[in-house]
């Protein structure tokens, strides 16, 4: 089952702060002008999935947010310990634990085929598990000093295959790149 993550990075490579706090991708007024409404291809690769995977704190994370942002797209939540889940999501919004093979193996045998993983854990134990085919990383022209890396430490080198760049307006660079298996 193909996996890919979709995610946003600062310059030195953090997606959140050291508390998880992610206020740096509100855009500055200057950024959200010359922005002019681009989505940096988030609706059709939102539109491509099937499903999302997502790591506990990643899920609190977005529970904050005023709405929720997946419609009623299906949402894994990955964590060892029980998970509330408010029950205007129960329809759409699910909890497994597991390895992330056992996790591919498990929606695709629900009709899943096509995966978001979303979260920095959760992103570096499926790069290590093997099951990423697609990264796509936005920079945000942002250094923050300290924070959660997207990546840690691997068991090797992994090596990505750079499928394309591109460079907006406002000061974003998006990569995307290929894992090969």
């Amino acid at each position: 089952m193909p996996a890919h993550i979709f995610i946003a990075t600062s310059l030195d490579g953090f997606i959140a702060r050291p508390d998880g706090d992610i206020d740096w991708l509100t855009p500055t007024p200057e950024m959200a002008e010359l922005s002019q409404g681009e989505d940096y291809g988030y609706d059709a690769f939102m539109a491509s999935i099937d499903a999302l995977v997502m790591g506990r704190h990643s899920f609190e994370k977005v529970l904050t947010f005023d709405v929720w942002p997946y419609g009623d797209k299906p949402v894994v939540v990955l964590s060892s310990k029980s998970i509330r889940i408010n029950p205007n999501l129960a329809g759409s919004v699910s909890h497994l634990s597991g390895e992330p093979k056992y996790i591919c193996d498990e929606l695709a045998h629900r009709g899943l085929r096509e995966l978001y993983v979303d979260g920095g854990n959760t992103a570096q134990r499926f790069l290590a598990a093997g099951v990423v085919d697609r990264v796509i990383i936005t920079r945000v022209p942002v250094v923050l000093g300290a924070g959660i890396p997207l990546f840690g430490k691997t068991p090797s080198d992994l090596r990505l295959l750079h499928m394309r760049t591109q460079a907006f307006v406002n000061g974003m660079v998006q990569s995307e790149y290929r894992v090969p298996r």
